[in-house]
């Protein structure tokens, strides 16, 4: 089937007043929580515009599907399913698959589908194409070929040319931080929070969020290094398969364990710096100026770590301690960090993505 070729100028020409917009997004232990987090966001600002969003999202182990305010739709998990492609292996299902199910179950009239997945390109697309009016691809990898009207890459320091001979020639892209899909609470946080850290010296308020999982339960390890001295709160999905064992070690110290945080902008708020991993909450963080010590812990995090380290606004682990006791002995060092991270990330991005849609 040809692909339908639409003039993005003319995106919203046409359409219903009440857009029909589907998320095919999926979360697990293995592909994590973030896309489908950034995606609950990015459909909060569509519905706030008087959008009508479903989810189309496998049943995976340690999925988040309840978490979703939105109509859902479930994809039954083939346990069957093996393939030599580790994003497929995540999928659960090949891409011919994976269009057949979605196709089968999706609204009739849809006009704008939203597509988050690793293991979803071209040939997934073009499947697609006649069930939808547009289609909006989520990316952060620039690692295959795209036949989608809307390119979004929220990466720091993305450039179009790395997108150039994989997105049709017409293909709208939205990259960098200022498209960063974060909740609304992040960007109304924000000037209290940089004005607190105007004043900030001391660090005594640590935050440890290693994402949703945290599967090789790095958590622990930075517990056991953490002086007594910090007031520190640790961030866990309920997915995490130790929250048991973090829980006991907590217990009778200064260590406050909170599962399935309903407040991030207000816990990051209140921390002097956090230790954290990298992916979507980095943009979280900068937009609310938060120093951060960040472990790398996917290959794909790589990139987006070493900008901002460049950046200054980061420091990347190899020496827990080492990187803690260089902020503590250098008092500027603090602030520094938080000046920079604040100018990558505003918070607005929802909104600007939206306003390309509604």
């Amino acid at each position: 089937m040809e692909a339908r070729r639409i003039n993005v100028s003319s995106f919203k020409a046409g359409w219903t007043d009440r857009l029909n917009i589907v998320f095919r997004v999926d979360s697990s232990i293995q592909i994590g929580l973030g896309h489908l987090m950034r995606c609950i966001a990015f459909a909060d600002e569509l519905k706030r515009k008087g959008c009508t969003v479903t989810f189309i999202c496998r049943a995976l182990e340690g999925n988040l599907i309840e978490s979703v305010e939105h109509k859902v739709i479930v994809l039954e998990k083939n346990d069957d399913f093996q393939s030599d492609d580790l994003y497929l292996n995540w999928l659960g299902a090949s891409q011919g698959q994976d269009a057949e199910q979605t196709i089968k179950v999706m609204p009739k009239m849809t006009d704008l589908l939203v597509v988050d997945s690793y293991a979803l390109g071209q040939y997934w697309h073009q499947k697609l194409r006649a069930h939808t009016k547009k289609i909006l691809v989520i990316d952060d990898l620039a690692d295959r070929h795209f036949d989608c009207d809307i390119l979004l890459n929220q990466n720091l320091g993305v450039e179009e040319k790395v997108y150039k001979g994989r997105v049709p020639r017409d293909c709208k892209l939205l990259l960098g931080c200022n498209y960063a899909l974060l909740r609304p609470e992040f960007s109304e946080t924000r000037a209290k929070a940089l004005e607190k850290r105007r004043y900030n010296s001391e660090i005594e308020n640590v935050l440890v969020s290693l994402g949703g999982c945290d599967i090789d339960n790095v958590t622990y390890d930075i517990l056991q290094q953490l002086d007594s001295k910090f007031n520190i709160v640790v961030v866990l999905g309920k997915t995490s398969p130790n929250i048991k064992m973090i829980k006991a070690y907590a217990k009778n110290k200064n260590i406050e364990v909170i599962v399935d945080a309903n407040n991030m902008s207000e816990l990051m708020l209140n921390a002097d710096i956090a230790i954290g991993a990298g992916g979507s909450t980095s943009w979280e963080r900068c937009c609310l100026g938060l120093p951060t010590l960040l472990y790398v812990l996917a290959d794909n995090q790589r990139d987006a770590a070493e900008r901002l380290e460049d950046l200054g606004a980061v420091i990347i682990i190899d020496n827990l301690k080492t990187a803690l006791q260089l902020i503590i002995e250098n008092s500027d060092y603090q602030n520094i960090m938080s000046k920079n991270a604040q100018s990558i990330c505003d918070g607005l991005g929802c909104k600007r993505v939206g306003s390309y849609v509604v």
